[in-house]
């Protein structure tokens, strides 16, 4: 059931979209889904449930990059009571462009850097991955909400072979050296094996 359904109306009395400051901090946003907070802008998606009409809510941000089209018609019906401070929905635009433009330059594991500080922890040995060294990025599958995802953990060079043969590891053994090779295209051929041979032996398929 939607969070802090508005009193009943009938579902043709209640605006397809709506903008509007959060009531309370009751409301969750449906992408990321963490609290929006009293007075802070929220954008709402009708829906019609058991429990009769409701709105469904996101941060505006979020509901940008996640559904920009219904923002775009929120924003062509004017969604908003009057004087309502909203941002420009070109703003919203160009907030979706460069999450694509970062989701497009971002890497998939597995593959190789170098460090660019010396905060990074190695998930296989718990410590300090030294800045200026190599370290290596692998996918590691997490239980989330009841669903299994892959997210990217940082290693040593020395620490890759016994990730590999872990249960929870996303990463294949197999044709890791010429997957590692092709998303780290930035490097130059050589640097490659130099991380390969810090790496040393893999584990046998």
């Amino acid at each position: 059931m939607p969070e802090e359904v508005p009193p009943i109306q009938e579902p043709h009395s209640m605006r397809p979209f709506v903008i509007e400051t959060a009531r309370s901090n009751r409301s969750k946003c449906k992408v990321c889904r963490r609290a929006i907070q009293k007075g802070t802008l929220r954008f709402g998606v009708l829906i019609v449930g058991p429990f009769g009409p409701g709105y469904l809510w996101h941060h505006m941000t979020c509901g940008a990059r996640r559904r920009l089209d219904e923002v775009e018609q929120a924003y062509a019906a004017s969604a908003w009571e009057n004087g309502l401070d909203v941002p420009s929905i070109d703003s919203l635009r160009a907030l979706v462009e460069e999450s694509a433009e970062k989701k497009a330059r971002r890497k998939e594991p597995p593959y190789a850097e170098i460090a660019p500080t010396g905060r990074s922890k190695c998930k296989r040995c718990g410590t300090l991955i030294a800045e200026g060294t190599w370290r290596v990025v692998l996918s590691r599958s997490v239980e989330f909400y009841g669903q299994t995802r892959s997210g990217p953990i940082n290693l040593h060079p020395g620490c890759v072979a016994a990730e590999l043969c872990a249960p929870d590891c996303a990463t294949l053994a197999s044709g890791f050296a010429a997957a590692l090779g092709q998303n780290s295209a930035d490097l130059e051929p050589g640097r490659i094996e130099e991380v390969l041979r810090q790496i040393g032996d893999l584990p046998a398929v």
